[in-house]
């Protein structure tokens, strides 16, 4: 029986396992540039953004993918051979690209950490539709003082036409239209102003001055009406969005609240 020689044997189990190596490396990876790997798992990753966005996995797109994914490798080698990593520009866009891939994980978790539930949304539309089943035509006088306020209800006594002395209002917009505010619900307004206002009788004056943190008011109820509020289904997606921007505003306070800035 012919033997390999012990040397012969050697190689031909180098050679199998090269190839056992170099196969595991294809397994691994989609391609390799110039001696440098693409992983597999990049490309998975791109394949399955790609579905998300709409794209039918194929294999033409698994294809393109990996065409894209060698086409970015080769650009992205020449550019570190010529050096452009350690240019300050291209260091400043790398690193807030990367922050802003960070944030935007950040976000990602914490929505997906403290999911907003039916509940939490009905909850926001009980709160914003309390009170709204009526809207307000209201006119107002805003001044400095107390005293200029009482001043005007003296001349409404006298007789004085309410939309010529609401002229000297410091509110600007509403000045202009004799102190008209329009049509709006009593939580359109701060909270003083609007319990005079629903205290009021249609075509009734405050009968003294009411004040906030913008001054002096002197108010007139015009009219009432039934206010049509929209349903829930209606506005349900915009409460949604709202509600999860105010409470990642919330989380990013808490945050900044905890962290220790000089």
């Amino acid at each position: 029986m012919n033997r390999l020689p012990r040397p012969a044997l050697f190689h031909l189990f180098l050679s199998g396992l090269g190839l056992m190596l170099t196969a595991s490396v294809f397994a691994q990876n989609i391609a390799v540039v110039n001696g440098r790997p693409i992983p597999k798992e990049r490309a998975d990753l791109f394949l399955k953004e790609l579905e998300r966005q709409g794209q039918q996995p194929t294999p033409d797109l698994a294809t393109l993918v990996r065409q894209e994914l060698v086409d970015r490798e080769i650009l992205v080698q020449e550019a570190e051979r010529r050096g452009l990593p350690a240019k300050v520009d291209t260091k400043f866009q790398i690193e807030s690209a990367r922050q802003q891939i960070l944030i935007q994980a950040l976000v990602q978790d914490e929505v997906a950490r403290h999911p907003l539930s039916e509940s939490d949304v009905r909850k926001e539309y009980d709160r914003l539709t309390a009170g709204q089943n009526k809207e307000y035509r209201a006119r107002h006088i805003l001044v400095e003082t107390e005293d200029e306020a009482k001043a005007i209800l003296g001349k409404l006594a006298k007789g004085e036409k309410f939309e010529a002395l609401a002229k000297q209002s410091k509110d600007p917009g509403s000045a202009a239209r004799g102190g008209d505010l329009e049509w709006a619900s009593a939580t359109s307004y701060v909270k003083p102003f609007a319990d005079a206002l629903v205290g009021l009788s249609k075509g009734a004056t405050t009968s003294a001055p009411v004040r906030t943190q913008f001054g002096w008011h002197v108010i007139r109820l015009d009219d009432v009406r039934e206010a049509t509020v929209p349903a829930f289904d209606e506005v349900k997606g915009q409460l949604s969005e709202s509600l999860q921007r105010r409470r990642l505003s919330e989380f990013q306070q808490t945050l900044k609240a905890r962290a220790k800035i000089k």
